[in-house]
């Protein structure tokens, strides 16, 4: 005889999160609210929210900077030199080059995706792309093959150098072309490696402007009419090779003048740009850059008699100096030398051993100092204080270095072309 039957348990419910309870998901949320909370994301997981899908993407794409976010440093780690006077010119490039990140957080670049880059000198970095150009010495008159790399996406080209047919009758001004430097010039889209290069080379006592367009590999070369309005009635050789990108152009130095060399890159216009005539009367050591709070183009210089780091901002108005106006300065150069290990206290020594070699591209409010046999630093000018620059393996930083921006916007949140 069969018992009695047993009651049926009830079934087992699984617990419920509150968005099943109200039948909301994260895909339900109002745009307001997501961007709000992609705001609040660091820049990296910003990006990694950005390709969940379609919708994270455009929302994230009205959360990203504006302006490229800096990533760190490309430089030559270079051997420091003996004390002056015994070692007059500072070690030649001697180590391919290196990355330093930023921070902690920072991706650690290399640029061993290129293994002839060593061969190769660091000559320009700009909207993501180095530009290299190759470290054996060439006659003066020949413009090199540059090798340009993306060291975040890895990819790389090595130009070809412009075809003899790029300038009519070019045979009659290979003999007097003097080859001056290069420059990154524009990028056009950072999901392809297309760019364009600039040089320059004094043909006949005027200088030239070269163009190579890159796209996707293919490379095309045109050269412009010489700029006869400018006369280059000095030796060619003070140009400074490398440029510096500041407030939207591209300029030269030339050593000991009171004059620099400009570039417009909407119009490729070359011209000369006078210095502060306070600081050409003296040839006090002065170098182009943007000023760290707005970008505007700026002078770091140091005064000959004060001897007063000096910042001068460009700006044409009624009692400008050659369009220039001295908006502070900083501090007296006797601190740096005094914060210089081992520097002698030698006033001509000190002057002669120690000067800013360029403001931080970074706009970091730091700037650079240089050294004969004294190591390398920095300044940040707010502060006033130094800080030595110099690798793991007991190297320098070496001169110069290159402040390296990631392409920006990405290549998955800029618009196509």
């Amino acid at each position: 005889m069969a018992g009695p039957s047993l009651p049926t348990p009830p079934p087992v419910k699984e617990p419920q999160t509150v968005a099943a309870k109200s039948g909301t998901t994260v895909d339900a949320l109002p745009v307001d609210s997501l961007r709000n909370i992609l705001r609040r994301l660091s820049l990296a997981d910003l990006l990694r929210a950005a390709l969940a899908c379609h919708r994270w993407r455009r929302v994230a794409a009205r959360c990203i900077p504006r302006t490229a976010p800096l990533l760190g440093y490309f430089f030559h780690p270079t051997a420091t030199g003996l004390p002056a006077p015994l070692h007059s010119q500072s070690k030649e490039i001697d180590t391919p080059a290196v990355f330093a990140p930023l921070d902690a957080s920072s991706p650690n670049l290399s640029l061993d995706f290129a293994p002839g880059a060593s061969r190769y000198v660091l000559h320009d970095c700009h909207q993501g792309l180095l530009l290299l150009e190759p470290f054996a010495s060439l006659p003066k008159g020949t413009i090199p093959r540059f090798l340009v790399l993306d060291p975040a996406t890895r990819r790389r080209v090595l130009l070809p150098p412009p075809p003899r047919d790029t300038v009519p009758d070019d045979h009659r001004w290979r003999r007097s072309r003097y080859y001056v430097g290069s420059a990154l010039l524009s990028r056009a889209h950072p999901s392809k490696l297309c760019f364009e290069v600039v040089c320059f080379a004094i043909d006949g006592g005027h200088p030239r402007v070269w163009v190579a367009s890159v796209d996707d590999g293919r490379c095309s070369w045109r050269a412009h009419p010489r700029t006869m309005e400018l006369e280059v009635d000095f030796d060619p050789w003070l140009f400074e090779g490398r440029c510096v990108h500041a407030a939207g152009k591209i300029y030269w130095h030339i050593c000991n003048s009171y004059r620099m060399l400009v570039l417009d890159p909407a119009t490729l216009h070359l011209s000369y740009l006078l210095a502060p005539a306070v600081l050409s009367d003296h040839f006090c050591t002065y170098r182009v850059g943007e000023t760290p709070e707005d970008g505007r183009l700026c002078l770091l210089a140091v005064g000959s008699r004060s001897r007063q780091l000096q910042l001068w901002v460009r700006a044409e108005a009624r009692g400008s100096d050659n369009g220039w106006f001295l908006e502070r300065e900083m501090l007296n150069m006797r601190v740096v030398w005094d914060a210089v290990p081992g520097l002698p206290n030698d006033l001509a020594h000190r002057i002669f051993s120690v000067w800013p070699s360029d403001m931080d591209a970074g706009r970091t409010g730091k700037v650079f100092i240089r050294t004969i046999g004294y190591g390398r630093y920095s300044l940040h000018l707010d502060t006033a204080k130094i800080e030595p620059l110099h690798t793991k393996h007991g190297k320098e930083y070496g001169h110069p270095i290159y402040a390296y921006f990631l392409a920006w916007p990405p290549a998955f949140l800029a618009p196509e072309y």
